[in-house]
């Protein structure tokens, strides 16, 4: 049995803290969002020229202890060489000792995109294969196919992209969205990221699915146009990207946006226009995929 201690902190303080953590005996740590899934959520990210933004004003500062850890004393202690005049919020939560590895991967099963499209993680078999299929190892990388945003951009892909066509997939994550234009048919596949771990699980994806990619550090210059442009992120940067990808797209090629709540649509139109009319191609769960084709 482990016990999970989860403290509220600013962003002041997170990195300090599960540091002071770690050195009194924490077995792992990890900081997170506490506003996630709000409309007060702030995405970390970062493109050519620019520094990462800040950490969470609301953090969650996540730490796992043996049982027998007296965690009054050492949230104490840890508080103190943060700098915090007092102990910050906690909780905690017993953890029962299991196979982690076949724990994880039960999670995630064969997902079906379309009746030409799924997703297979790399333990199982695909239920179709007939199908155009995917093996994935989501690796430490957001995007192994569950979430709605990725199966719009999926399905989307999969109705637009013509054979030989060049895409590039603008946070590109664990590479699902450029391996499946590949598998579709695309010629030139240019896939970016700011994560050097979503850049590692991308070739590793890619190799497996026989896919040839290009694979780029988003600090990297990009001087290339494409047919399509795919980028499933969140708002804010994408907001931040409108220029660049506006750019990187050619005259009369296509755009696909994801990563947008349905109430953020007219934020986004607004940032990409004159170089787009987006429109809503279809909407999931709350979250919809804008199409535009460049002017």
């Amino acid at each position: 049995m482990w016990l999970s201690v989860t403290l509220a902190t600013d962003a002041a303080h997170a990195e300090a803290l599960s540091e002071a953590l770690l050195a009194l005996g924490a077995l792992s740590v990890g900081m997170e969002d506490a506003d996630a899934g709000t409309d007060r959520e702030t995405p970390q990210f970062g493109e050519p020229g620019s520094d990462l933004a800040p950490l969470w004003a609301h953090s969650r500062v996540v730490a796992l202890f043996d049982r027998s850890a007296d965690i009054p004393l050492i949230a104490a202690a840890a508080a103190g060489e943060a700098g915090l005049d007092t102990t910050p919020p906690y909780e905690i939560a017993e953890v029962a000792e299991q196979d982690w590895v076949r724990l994880t991967q039960s999670q995630f099963e064969p997902i079906r995109i379309n009746a030409r499209l799924w997703i297979v993680p790399s333990w199982h078999r695909s239920p179709d294969p007939n199908a155009i299929n995917l093996e994935l190892d989501p690796g430490l990388a957001f995007g192994t196919g569950s979430h709605p945003t990725t199966r719009l951009c999926l399905d989307w892909l999969c109705g637009h992209v013509q054979t030989g066509a060049s895409v590039l997939d603008y946070g590109c994550g664990s590479g699902i969205l450029a391996i499946a234009a590949a598998k579709l048919g695309a010629g030139r596949v240019v896939g970016v990221d700011i994560d050097e771990n979503a850049l590692a699980a991308a070739a590793g994806n890619a190799e497996r699915n026989d896919s040839r990619l290009q694979l780029l550090h988003s600090r990297h210059p990009l001087d290339m146009q494409f047919d399509i442009v795919v980028a499933n992120i969140l708002t804010n940067p994408l907001c931040v990207l409108a220029p660049l990808l506006a750019q990187r797209t050619l005259q009369g090629g296509q755009i696909a946006l994801s990563g947008i709540l349905s109430s953020q649509v007219g934020q986004v139109q607004d940032v990409y226009r004159p170089a787009f009319d987006l429109q809503v191609w279809a909407e999931k769960e709350g979250w919809s995929l804008l199409e535009g084709v460049r002017t």
